[in-house]
């Protein structure tokens, strides 16, 4: 499958992109404000790092979301689903694992091991 990287706007979503060009790692973008971002994907990425680290906590748009007053998976995965500006990015998806925000700790060790 490669690299896949959900991106937005910020500054971490450019970090993450020259993180992996720099290190000349071909990866797949995927526009997650223009394009959203599909119900197995997003399961995928709740799996591997956890439903609590998919929002954005501190936006203003979360915090005025229903999502941010419930504990239901379901509820907060349909919110993230229909409002993918609730997200944090950028998510890094290398097969079955996953990174939110910026890990290029984590990153390096992916390329140490041969991303898939």
């Amino acid at each position: 499958m490669g690299l896949q990287i959900y991106a937005g706007k910020g500054f971490d979503t450019q970090k993450a992109e020259r993180f992996f060009k720099e290190r000349r790692i071909a990866y797949q973008r995927v526009d997650v404000l223009k394009y959203g971002i599909g119900k197995r994907e997003l399961e995928s990425v709740a799996a591997a790092v956890g439903v609590e680290q998919l929002a954005d906590r501190e936006s203003k748009a979360f915090r005025e979301s229903v999502i941010a007053y419930t504990q239901s998976r379901e509820t907060i995965l349909s919110g993230l689903l229909e409002k993918p500006q609730l997200l944090r990015l950028p998510i890094v998806r290398n097969g079955r694992q996953a990174t939110v925000g910026y890990c290029p700790d984590v990153w390096a060790a992916w390329i140490e091991k041969g991303i898939r």
